[in-house]
């Protein structure tokens, strides 16, 4: 399930000079423009291809990413069946710009069978609602109905999931966030089955210019030499959190594959660092927000410092009103618990109970 490459224990080995000179006898060579292909990104490519059984492509962002794959492999008005409870801007993107271009965005529970569409959207420990699909069920449903599977793997990562080996055509992470891991690299990867799909994704963002940048390959780079010590560590502190979470008078419900889900269990060891719990009501979750002190308040997510945010301010009745997203860093857990404990009790009335809670 885990798969660690030499990245993960040192440098990688440099290109050869083949490869990083931009034209050899007058013929232009991989790296003959910046918008096509540099040295670092080629190095990240095939970093990730590695860890990912694929052909990886780096973009400028997740959401570039998602632009490409709906741009360059969809045709104008296919339908794009996009998992419920997941990252939000995936649905904005869709269902927002690229409506103009005739694409039609169908919401599904993605613990259900998807239904008939051009392309199946799927997001093991979705973003916030944190729900896990069966892969090899509804990958194998969607071939067998025609359509491709993409998997957003952001909040797992490769080192927890591989999702290519489950069947899926395409996957996808905002690497600004688990990968990268240090909040610093706006960056998104497409990694692909398939040759002819990456080779035209490889088309489309050299024309459209939406590749990444070297300073953030190499920062990515940076961040997956550090990947299998983060992940298992930030999935374990995550777990404990939301076993304390969960007994916590102050919180409704709290959102963990790891807290039993049989499905997600099917599939990896840990369950990554992210997770969301429920507070009585708006209010009290900007409450917990402004009574933080070391945990920050901030909309990333994945690095190597814990954030918690209010999710309803962006995603609005998508998510009920006192739902708080937790990404966990690498902080000691007993000082991310006390941080959170406090901001749960200065949130709360004194008399504040969960069964009072519960029967509002």
């Amino acid at each position: 399930m885990r798969r660690e490459t030499r990245i993960a224990h040192g440098s990688p080995p440099p290109l050869e000079r083949a490869t990083i000179h931009p034209y050899a006898d007058g013929v232009p060579g991989p790296v003959y423009y910046q918008r096509d292909a540099h040295p670092v990104g080629l190095e990240a490519e095939r970093v990730l291809g590695e860890l990912e059984g694929g052909s990886a492509l780096l973009f400028g962002s997740g959401s570039a990413a998602t632009m490409a794959v709906a741009l360059a492999l969809l045709t104008p008005g296919a339908t794009v069946a996009v998992a419920d409870g997941g990252y939000f801007g995936t649905v904005g993107l869709l269902a927002g710009p690229l409506r103009r271009w005739g694409l039609q965005v169908v919401g599904f529970d993605q613990r259900a069978t998807p239904p008939l569409s051009e392309l199946v959207w799927l997001e093991p420990c979705s973003n916030p609602l944190m729900t896990f699909p069966d892969l090899d069920v509804s990958i194998a449903e969607a071939h067998r109905r025609g359509a491709r599977v993409i998997v957003d793997n952001t909040v797992l990562s490769p080192y927890l999931l591989r999702p290519l080996e489950h069947g899926a055509d395409l996957v996808l992470h905002s690497a600004t966030k688990i990968l990268a891991g240090h909040h610093d690299a706006l960056i998104g990867v497409v990694t692909c089955a398939r040759d002819e799909d990456a080779e035209a994704l490889r088309a489309f963002r050299g024309t459209s210019g939406i590749g990444a940048a070297p300073d953030p390959a190499w920062l990515m780079l940076r961040g997956l030499r550090t990947l299998a010590l983060r992940a298992p560590r930030q999935s374990a502190s995550a777990l404990e959190l939301a076993r304390r979470l969960s007994d916590h008078p102050a919180v409704l419900r709290v959102r963990y594959p790891g807290l039993g889900d049989p499905v997600a269990a099917r599939y990896v060891e840990a369950f990554g660092p992210l997770l969301s719990f429920d507070v009585a009501d708006a209010a009290r979750a900007l409450a917990v927000e402004r009574g933080l002190g070391l945990i920050e308040n901030a909309t990333s997510l994945g690095g190597v410092a814990s954030t918690l945010e209010a999710r309803a301010r962006w995603e609005g009745d998508r998510v009920p009103p006192g739902l708080l997203r937790l990404s966990v860093g690498l902080e000691d857990v007993e000082d991310l618990w006390a941080d959170l404990d406090a901001a749960l009790a200065r949130a709360s009335p004194r008399d504040d109970h969960k069964a009072a809670d519960r029967s509002a």
